[in-house]
């Protein structure tokens, strides 16, 4: 995650010997699989999943950043000798966020600190070798999905701030590793193998979420991630994988999902999404506090009203929200995440209708909220009444309309070109919903 400072394959591609070009026949001319184009399609219906920030930057509890400020990576990584998340339960955390109405989970496989929260063999550094814990979390979580039917998604760092054959970009400076040992081909096939072993060990993977790639500046020092080849392996390991890259950028080619962090898509109040919206299923990661990893002074937890409306925000503009919890060293999701987790989850029991496998409302958000549009039926999502009528964009014309939850029909009218619903005396409430018959 980018911090808000700085606004069948060939063994050749495995071993990094092989130098790939920036721009290949895939890149030019990719075209989703029908696996993919499905995984799109089910991904798009899901609209609410759970981000899950967690590695051995917990037991700091300075948020998942923390190497970046200032430790030696070689001190820094003797935490993972302490590291014993005795509470963490899998079945627990899917039960609690299959419970909040989240249809799938993106967990940190491995972030900027280099540490690896799986079984990898291609270093010692990971949950397996180099802590006493010994047991592979994301097997277990990964298991527990698939028995629960969440989907699940990896995010992935194409930064190390620890491993000395990462060519050296705008962070990490200060880690102790040294750049005249970088080596991008050792590098690259590095991750490769990883991600070889992510696709191939752990069950169905639905997406790939890297990021990182804002860590070379393309303006000062051009760098080839060599991306193409990347997203070409991934989409050979799985064919139903998809490909998200958090760059904040127009989608390159071979993604199939666009990321805007800390923002809906076409805001850029964050400074980090200013990218023009594309016609790929659309995704806005936002923390449930302040912080992605688990911080311990911050218990800035948005309200469960402010984290519905953003959810309904999202699904107006035909956009998922990936809502992220920091674990805890022990292994436990934080109280009030889970409460907030409980909250969500009431609600969308009861208006879930109105949320998943909607399109976009017909019209962009208005004053008094937003709307969700599934067929012949528009829901107008009423957050912010400003009067005692809503006045529908004139491109839209209402046969009728009724509250959602209890079904009393409303009264409608005309006002010159515009049709007008008019509104009860309202409840105090997160979100009154009305359905129209368009």
């Amino acid at each position: 995650m980018k911090h808000a400072f700085l606004k069948t394959i060939s063994p050749l591609l495995l071993s990094g010997a092989l130098a790939i070009p920036a721009v290949s026949a895939f890149a030019e001319s990719y075209i989703p699989s029908p696996e993919v184009l499905e995984s799109r399609r089910q991904f798009a219906d899901d609209r609410f999943g759970i981000f899950l920030h967690w590695g051995i930057y917990s037991m700091f509890g300075q948020g998942e950043w923390y190497l970046n400020y200032g430790p030696d990576a070689k001190e820094y990584s003797k935490a993972a000798k302490g590291f014993y998340p005795a509470e963490f339960n899998a079945k627990e955390w899917v039960s609690a966020i299959k419970d909040a109405g989240a249809k799938y989970i993106c967990f940190t496989s491995r972030h900027h600190d280099g540490f690896s929260m799986f079984d990898t063999a291609q270093s010692d550094y990971d949950i397996m070798d180099a802590t006493p814990f010994r047991r592979d979390i994301l097997k277990e979580l990964a298991d527990e999905c698939q028995k629960q039917g969440i989907a699940l998604h990896l995010y992935y760092s194409h930064i190390d701030w620890t491993r000395d054959d990462y060519p050296q970009g705008r962070t990490g400076h200060d880690t102790g590793r040294d750049p005249s040992k970088a080596d991008w081909d050792s590098y690259y096939g590095f991750m490769n193998r990883q991600l070889t072993e992510l696709l191939t060990n752990y069950g169905p993977i639905r997406a790939i979420w890297f990021d990182g790639w804002w860590d070379h500046d393309e303006d000062a020092t051009p760098f080839d991630w060599q991306l193409p080849a990347q997203y070409e392996m991934i989409h050979r390991l799985q064919p139903s994988c998809m490909v998200a890259n958090n760059h904040h950028q127009t989608p390159f080619p071979g993604e199939d999902i666009q990321i805007f962090e800390r923002d809906l898509p076409g805001e850029n109040t964050a400074g980090l999404s200013g990218q023009e919206v594309s016609r790929l299923p659309l995704e806005t990661c936002n923390t449930m506090n302040g912080m992605w990893g688990y911080k311990i002074k911050d218990q800035n937890y948005k309200d469960t009203k402010t984290l519905i409306q953003y959810l309904v925000k999202a699904a107006g503009m035909g956009a998922n929200l990936l809502l992220n919890i920091g674990p805890q060293p022990s292994g436990e999701l934080p109280a009030t995440a889970l409460s907030r987790l409980k909250e969500m989850g009431e609600w969308l029991q009861a208006n879930g209708e109105t949320i998943y496998a909607t399109e976009a409302g017909p019209f962009p958000a208005q004053s008094w909220g937003t709307s969700t549009k599934k067929g012949d039926r528009l829901f107008l999502h009423v957050m912010t009444p400003e009067t005692d009528a809503i006045v529908i964009p004139e491109n839209v014309k209402i046969k009728k309309a009724k509250e959602f939850i209890s079904g009393k029909p409303l009264k409608t009218a005309k006002a010159g070109r515009h049709d007008v619903v008019l509104l009860p005396e309202l409840p105090d409430s997160r979100d009154f919903i009305i359905e129209c018959e368009i």
